[in-house]
This record gives structure tokens, C-alpha cells and sequence, in this order.
């Protein structure tokens, strides 16, 4: 099938690359000149598992490529993904449709024959009709149906996601577009059909209530850790516990500073938004977005405290800057809220990360150019005659370091777990002080 995605952020490059995986041909738009250049020269703008040689194989096999201008993808498909940002666009948690509307003008005049168009974005519930007013007022002949498909890729492990997905939503009552998208996604599913047609308003709300209940499920074991640090129980313990239920299970049940990235912290806000304008109260997802903004400083506490409440001067490192592993990702990562905190407390930090180092010190902004704030590259290095060390991000390669090598060159014996992954006895064994979160 011919098909184009329109945008080259997570979703729509890890689509795109997948789509022509599976022998489609596709075509990959994007209106920054400077990511196109880069990526037809084999250069990923983003760090996703899979994902580079996944591109690139394709690429060199012709079954994708890249284009500045989104007519010239309108007339190349028979569907158009629509996979631009909806960044939260005010304070009230609206997301930013421009991007959206501005691509769906730019491809209106120019589609060639019946076409499916494919909101991928994160929008809210109405949004394929507003699409579906712009294209007709754009090209009245235009022959077309607009049809929602959320994505629920994790970042990190996004590419597989796409390519073995738990489920695929698609938002259209129109029997000729799910013929279309059935013949486009049928590939992806080899031992069970677990595609899920339903309205498109519908599969628009569905996308913000899966990830508010998550976001709700990580912000619920946050409270609950906090309670067993005020009462002396081990949230690890009770999560066990917890989890084992089969009518509760162990996904997105761990405690650590809350959650980040792109899509829980706009995606519940969002959804606070569309049911305030219905009349509607989402106690539990308002409750989950003020806990979650509140767990990203407990560590601070955590170590404000064991200094007796004065850490000017100390030497902190800081292990994981991204929102989570695997991912150079640091949009809402609790390490830039505990980074500003402890830097303008008069803290000296050496902070380290395996791939979000530069975007994190280009996101703090002011933040690194008037505090002492130290990018290294080594996690020992970041750790060498500190007073603590903090860890904020599990990377893999931080979850079981030498602690006796630690214990050797570090000034201070502190350690601040954030993400729950050293085991406090054989660390407290080598003369470390340990605090983790609900432990």
C-alpha cells in the first residue's frame, strides 16, 4: 500500500519505519528541514531502541523516504497518518491543535483519489470531525474519510510496541476506510485479530482514559509509598502483595518520582480540561496530576534531611536525567524539577545520563549557566568525592554498579535510591547510608 505519515517525532518516524517494514511504501513528511537532511543521511533525531536500523534498512531498500512538503506526501498515499505534537497549549492543559489543523490544509488540495486520513495525534474528543470541516472547506471534491487511530507506544520500547501491539484502535464508522486500515494493519497480527473498531470520538477518548488510568495507578503507589515511610512499612512489600492479585496486577505499580515524558503529564491534564467543559469532575485524574507533581520532590526532601537541612556547598551526583530508561526523552523528567531544586539550594552537582545529557542542560536553561551544574560522561566520574549520589533514572547500567568502587572514591556514604533498585542490605552492608522511596 502507499502510505504517508506526516511528522517525525516517536510516533510518526517509529510508523512510518514500521509501515514499510511490512513492505508498504511510504513516505515520511516533515516541515523541519534540518531533521529531513539528517535523516536522509541515516541521521536519527531521536534515541529509540530498533529504531535506526529499522529506518535505515528500509531506506536503503526504497521502501521509505523522506520529504519536506506534505503535498508532495498527499499525493503519494492512499492513507495519511497524521502524527504531528499536540503539546499542552496553555495553562488550563488544552493541547496545541495548530500543528494538526496547518497539516491537514497543507494536504487538502492535493490528495489523489479516495484517501483515509489518520489522526495518530493525541487530540481531543471531536477533533476528526474539526479535521474532517477543514479538508472539505479546503477541497470540496476531495473524496476522503478522517478516522482516529491512537497510538499507545512506550518510549524505549516503541518500536516493538508497533510492531506487536496489544491492540489497534480505529475511530470510523465509514466501512470503506476500515477496509483500508484493516488491509494496512491485518500484517501486524499473525496469531489473533486484536484490531477494535469503534466511533471516532470514542477511539479519541480512549487514548487520554488508558493513560490517565496509568498515570492514576503510578501516582496511587506514590501515595502509598509515602504512607510507608510515615508508618515504617516497605512499599515493595506491599506492591508484591498488591500485585499478585489477579484482579490488580503488577503493571505500572512501582514507586519512584512520578512520572514524565510526553504523554501522561499532557494527556491527564487534557482530559481534566475536555470534562471540565462537560460538567464533568475527574477527581482521580486531578488527584493523580497533583500527586505526581508533588512526588518529584520527595527525594529532595530525602536529602535536605539527612543534612540537617542545609546542603549548601555539598557535592551531589545525579545518575538519570531522562523521563525514563532507554530514552533520550526529558520532557516532565522528575530530574529537571530535583536538578533546579538541589542547584538552588546551593548544592554542587555533577549529573550523568547515557543519552539525554545535552538535551537536559539545554532544557534547564538559566537554571545551568547560573548554578554549579557539571555534565559528565561517567557515572563514576559524576560520583568521584561526592557527598551523595541520587539516582533519578534506572538505566540498566546503574542498577547494579560497584558499590565497593562507589564506597572508595565518594566523600560522603549517601545514597538516595529514587527508583527502588539497590538492595538496602548489601549497600548499608559496605557502610552506605540508603534511602529509597516508601522503604
Amino acid at each position: 500500500m502507499k502510505v504517508s505519515v506526516i511528522g517525525t517525532g516517536y510516533v510518526g518516524l517509529v510508523a512510518a519505519a514500521a509501515f514499510a517494514e511490512h513492505g508498504n511504501d511510504v513516505v515520511c513528511a516533515d516541515i523541519d528541514a534540518a531533521k529531513i537532511a539528517g535523516l536522509e543521511n541515516g541521521v536519527i533525531p531521536i534515541y529509540e531502541p530498533g529504531l535506526e536500523p529499522l529506518v535505515k534498512r528500509n531506506v536503503a531498500a526504497g521502501r521509505l523516504r523522506f520529504t519536506t512538503s506534505n503535498p508532495e506526501a498527499a499525493k503519494h498515499a492512499e492513507v495519511v497518518f497524521l502524527a504531528v505534537g499536540t503539546p499542552t497549549g496553555g495553562s488550563d492543559g488544552a493541547p496545541k491543535l495548530d500543528y494538526l489543523f496547518q497539516a491537514a490544509r497543507d494536504i487538502a488540495p492535493h490528495l489523489n483519489g479516495y484517501t483515509v486520513i489518520v489522526n495518530k495525534s493525541t487530540v481531543p474528543v471531536g477533533t476528526a470531525e474539526r479535521v474532517t470541516r477543514i479538508i472539505a472547506e479546503q477541497n470540496a471534491a476531495a473524496e476522503f474519510t478522517v478516522a482516529s487511530n491512537p497510538e499507545f507506544l512506550k518510549e524505549g520500547v516503541a518500536v516493538q510496541d508497533f510492531m506487536h501491539p496489544d491492540r489497534v484502535i480505529i475511530g470510523t464508522e465509514d466501512e470503506r476506510a476500515r477496509e483500508l486500515l484493516n488491509r494496512l494493519y491485518k500484517p501486524f497480527f499473525r496469531t489473533s485479530e486484536r484490531l477494535l473498531y469503534m466511533s471516532a470520538r470514542s477511539a479519541e477518548l480512549t487514548k487520554y482514559a488508558a493513560n490517565a488510568y496509568l498515570a492514576a495507578r503510578i501516582s496511587f503507589i506514590n501515595d502509598v509509598a509515602n504512607l510507608c515511610d510515615a508508618v515504617g512499612a516497605d512499599v515493595e512489600q506491599v506492591r508484591r502483595g498488591m500485585g499478585t492479585d489477579a484482579r490488580i496486577g503488577n503493571k505500572f505499580l512501582f514507586p519512584g518520582l512520578g512520572y514524565g515524558g510526553s504523554c501522561f503529564p499532557k494527556d491527564t491534564r487534557a482530559l481534566i480540561r475536555i470534562a471540565r467543559e462537560h460538567g464533568i469532575s475527574m477527581s482521580i485524574v486531578a488527584a493523580a496530576d497533583r500527586i505526581n507533581e508533588a512526588q518529584k520532590l520527595v527525594l529532595v526532601r530525602k536529602v535536605r534531611g539527612h543534612f540537617g537541612g542545609d546542603i549548601s556547598g555539598k557535592n551531589l551526583a545525579i545518575w538519570g536525567l531522562a523521563f525514563k530508561p532507554n530514552t533520550d526523552d526529558i520532557r516532565e523528567a522528575p530530574a529537571l524539577t530535583i536538578v533546579r531544586s538541589l542547584a538552588s539550594d546551593g548544592a554542587k552537582l555533577r549529573v550523568c545520563d547515557p543519552e539525554a545529557g545535552p538535551s537536559f542542560m539545554e532544557a534547564l536553561g538559566d537554571t545551568a549557566s547560573n548554578f554549579d551544574i557539571e555534565l559528565v560522561s561517567d557515572p563514576y566520574a559524576a560520583a568521584a568525592a561526592a557527598d551523595a549520589l541520587v539516582l533519578c533514572t534506572e538505566w540498566r547500567q546503574y542498577r547494579s554498579p560497584d558499590f565497593r568502587r562507589l564506597a572508595e572514591i565518594m566523600r560522603g556514604k549517601a545514597l538516595f535510591d529514587g527508583r527502588n533498585q539497590w538492595d538496602r542490605d548489601h549497600v548499608e552492608s559496605l557502610g552506605f547510608t540508603y534511602s529509597g522511596i516508601g522503604r
